[in-house]
């Protein structure tokens, strides 16, 4: 599975640890950008790089990761191209929830909020959680979609 993952100056350093874990856990890391640590870097530039790659990806499985200070930003600039879901998931239950019943494709993580083992906690939960597919979520999902 491919995954897209980007951050700004504030998740910088988190990026480079979940980039390493993925990596190691034998994931496809696609990382677009920061490529190095700018404390003047605009978080919108990288939702927008994140975006634009995972809905050309040929890999249907693939997702995103996006981490700024408190993954508001990331998640607000994300939700703003049509076929990203994107959610900021504070625990494992929210990252479950938010593949089960959303199809999320895009995890936002707040750099100021998660440590590096939270956060990989986090990650693991919602890389593996399956989609429900129940006809209820589905027709939700096909609402936003519409939007």
């Amino acid at each position: 599975m491919q995954i897209f993952i980007g951050a700004d100056h504030n998740g910088f350093k988190l990026k480079q640890h979940l980039s390493r874990y993925l990596m190691m856990s034998g994931y496809e890391v696609v990382d677009v950008g920061d490529v190095s640590l700018d404390p003047h870097d605009d978080f919108p530039n990288y939702a927008k790089k994140l975006a634009v790659s995972l809905l050309a990806s040929k890999d249907k499985e693939a997702r995103g990761i996006l981490i700024c200070g408190s993954g508001q930003g990331m998640c607000m600039a994300a939700n703003r191209f049509k076929g990203i879901r994107a959610s900021i998931c504070w625990n494992l239950a929210e990252a479950r929830s938010a593949r089960n019943d959303d199809d999320s494709n895009v995890l936002c993580l707040s750099a100021h909020q998660q440590n590096d083992k939270e956060a990989v906690s986090i990650v693991h939960t919602w890389l593996i959680t399956p989609f429900a597919g129940a006809a209820r979520f589905k027709r939700r999902i096909k609402e936003l979609d519409e939007l």
